[in-house]
């Protein structure tokens, strides 16, 4: 298929790294001192690592790719993040926290508190984190976080979302939901809160099933 990736000129690049690291899906890696994209379908043409080259290496190209496989990038997450958690000794080491900002409930946040600027925000249901076994690895790494239960809470949150994406640079939102019918409740705010904020934001779902198992990952 035709469909927009990043591409790579190796004779700018200086083999800085920081494209791999601004990368949350792992299409980059450093060969032989070159950043390259090692897979056209764990590139998802959102660009985060576009701004993250100091040397303006990378841009977008439309040219025959292999279509996003949002389930072989989570699944090459869970391998590298089973690596990082071996520890010296052979043993399995402490899994650290990627939470980087608190309040991290919906209702909690400010509207313009200073990390949202230039973020990539991951907005959650309450029960994903328990129900997806690695879910600081595979979503809140590298994220701002917010989290809600639009059933106990009670609360339209449309309103305020709206708020938070148009008064801050929002790079990227990640919507993860169960199945269960109450957490479409949760998906029907995020993108109400899209249409009134008057931003384009790129809007990726992924829905969790009651197993633990990523059932569907889409573009809202």
């Amino acid at each position: 298929m035709i469909r927009k990736v990043i591409e790579i000129n190796e004779e700018k690049c200086n083999g800085c790294g920081l494209c791999v690291q601004a990368c949350h899906e792992n299409a980059i890696g450093l060969v032989n001192g070159k950043a390259r994209l090692l897979r056209d379908d764990y590139c998802d043409g959102l660009g985060d690592c576009l701004p993250a080259c100091p040397a303006g290496a990378i841009t977008f190209t439309e040219r025959e790719a292999a279509a996003y496989d949002h389930q072989a990038v989570m699944e090459n997450k869970r391998k590298i993040a089973a690596k990082e958690t071996i520890a010296p000794d052979g043993k399995a080491g402490p899994v650290p926290s990627q939470l980087t900002q608190w309040p991290v409930q919906i209702k909690l946040a400010p509207v313009t508190a200073p990390y949202f600027q230039q973020s990539d925000l991951l907005i959650a249901a309450d029960c994903t984190a328990y129900a997806y076994g690695n879910f600081h690895m595979d979503f809140i790494r590298g994220k701002v976080t917010l989290i809600a239960c639009p059933k106990l809470d009670g609360t339209d949150y449309s309103q305020k979302l709206a708020e938070i994406f148009k008064n801050n640079e929002i790079r990227s939102i990640t919507l993860a939901r169960m199945t269960v019918p109450c957490c479409g409740g949760l998906e029907r705010m995020v993108k109400t809160a899209l249409e009134n904020s008057g931003k384009e934001i790129p809007c990726k779902i992924a829905i969790i099933g009651i197993d633990g198992k990523i059932v569907k990952g889409e573009n809202a």
